[in-house]
């Protein structure tokens, strides 16, 4: 089992913070779907790694048909309370890559913030194959960047590299401009069954006070997956900056990327 199944699980451990916590997406986002990727009223789309329904409401929102594949028990519970409105959407508890796919084909594939965790020999074949001829696949990718406070994000590496011992040192948080997307073209390419990639960035910020910011830090599988003593003493010290240093509220900066690929060729 790679490193990146288990660290998958860890959203599960405590889906109502993860709920709280995260942040959504940008609304123009998914007016860019509806123009890019024909995601609209009336519009079926397969979901994978729905969590607890940060873009499944939107989309739902909008009028579209939705099944929404879930892995973790507890996100997929939280996502049913939030979607319970809407007829028209099922919340699935499975892992997408085991998951037998209907024999309707969907219009459109969409998956936000989830994809990587998708394993990569079966990601991008088994999109395709849900997908009806044209039908597009639309992932969403969010990350932090340069920007919002700065000199916090500079700071605030010390007490990483003091508490986590996988930190680089001296890490700097990237552009927007220069952050590099072209894995996923490539992995797009190297499939066979899709066109050209079709990319939306949205840069955004998000205040947060201290307790808000540590809450966001506790959903991050990979904060999650240190040690608990680790763990606390590194929120421990990054509370401590943000209330000594920077009364108490920081601003972060986030990228998200829409990336959108239609089928060339289905093998069903």
């Amino acid at each position: 089992m790679t490193r990146r199944v288990p660290l998958s699980r860890t959203f599960d451990e405590d889906a109502e913070l993860y709920d709280r916590a995260r942040p959504g997406y940008p609304p123009e986002l998914f007016d860019d779907l509806a123009d890019v990727a024909g995601v609209s009223s009336g519009c079926r789309v397969l979901e994978v790694g729905a969590g607890t329904g940060k873009a499944t409401l939107p989309l739902a929102e909008r009028g579209c048909r939705i099944t929404a594949v879930e892995l973790g028990s507890g996100m997929a519970g939280v996502a049913r309370r939030n979607l319970a409105g809407f007829e028209a959407v099922e919340i699935v508890t499975a892992d997408f890559e085991t998951w037998p796919l209907p024999r309707e084909p969907f219009d459109a594939v969409v998956s936000a913030t989830a994809f990587h965790w998708i394993d990569p020999a079966v990601r991008m074949a088994k999109a395709a194959d849900a997908l009806r001829p044209g039908g597009a696949l639309a992932v969403i990718a969010t990350q932090h960047v340069a920007g919002g406070s700065e000199q916090f994000f500079v700071e605030v590496q010390d007490c990483y590299e003091r508490f986590d011992p996988a930190t680089p040192p001296g890490l700097q948080l990237p552009a927007a401009e220069d952050v590099d997307t072209s894995d996923h073209t490539d992995e797009v390419a190297r499939s066979g069954r899709f066109g050209p990639v079709v990319f939306r960035r949205y840069e955004w910020d998000l205040a947060y006070t201290t307790a808000e910011y540590l809450e966001v830090l506790r959903t991050y599988s990979g904060h999650r997956a240190l040690p608990p003593e680790a763990r606390e003493g590194l929120l421990g010290c990054i509370a401590g900056l943000i209330d000594r240093r920077y009364g108490g509220r920081i601003t972060k900066r986030y990228l998200t990327e829409l990336r959108v690929s239609r089928t060339t060729r289905v093998l069903r």
